[in-house]
């Protein structure tokens, strides 16, 4: 069941990451309360993948811990943005822009390392699954 709920989540984040990519003009509409619609597509797709991530790895295993880490980092992604820019809008001025950044850049690379890191491990025990089960 978790690996079906992962399969989603990924294509949730790649649905994600798509229309942010189009830069198209309803990224930038609020929403109730004043958040631009493309902050927090970007925070549903970061989410997305670490949940993903976290689904396809198996417990107790340091994939698993990373996981966590990088879904953690996923859901005080925004929070810790607005926080920074002191605006729903994420516009920074001097240090904290650079701060941000490197706040969204180490989020995004563990996210996409462990969604990496778990299907990759994924694949590798379908596959070593799939020939025990031929080499009879």
């Amino acid at each position: 069941m978790y690996k079906k709920t992962s399969l989603f989540l990924i294509l949730i984040a790649i649905a994600s990451i798509a229309f942010l990519f189009s830069g198209a003009e309803y990224l930038q509409q609020a929403l109730p309360g004043g958040l631009p619609f493309g902050n927090a597509l970007t925070a549903i797709g970061l989410i997305s993948a670490a949940a993903a991530a976290v689904g396809l790895g198996q417990a107790g295993t340091v994939l698993r811990r990373i996981s966590w880490s990088a879904l953690v980092a996923a859901v005080a992604w925004l929070p810790v943005s607005i926080g920074l820019a002191g605006n729903l809008a994420l516009n920074f001025s001097g240090t904290r822009g650079s701060l941000w950044i490197g706040l969204s850049l180490a989020t995004v690379v563990v996210v996409l390392f462990s969604l990496g890191w778990a299907l990759v491990r994924w694949v590798v025990a379908l596959c070593s699954r799939s020939n025990s089960t031929t080499a009879i």
